[in-house]
């Protein structure tokens, strides 16, 4: 003898669990691949804030020690610190 009892759902009711299930999936798959976006977009940010530091900043170190009562040089200095702090934050921005 069995104590199991079994409900067997009509048709219809299997169908919109069914459609219920795959949209579920198909959203998840679809947070995912926007996580991902967003993830490798903040990524972009954060490595051309790197390349700006790198080339705008360092590259500029020795050239502002040689005369510093150059403006222009001050300028690219500023100008360097801007476009590492800007990508920086937008890449905080984009993972928040």
């Amino acid at each position: 003898m069995s104590c199991y009892k079994f409900t067997i759902f009509p048709r219809s009711v299997q169908k919109k669990m069914s459609n219920f299930e795959r949209v579920r999936k198909i959203k998840e798959e679809n947070r995912k691949k926007s996580d991902t976006r967003r993830e490798k977009l903040a990524g972009y940010f954060f490595d051309l804030s790197k390349l700006s530091f790198a080339g705008l900043i360092v590259g500029l170190i020795l050239p502002l020690f040689s005369d510093i009562s150059d403006v222009t040089n001050w300028l690219s200095v500023l100008f360097g610190v801007l476009l590492t702090i800007i990508p920086a934050l937008l890449a905080n921005k984009i993972l928040k």
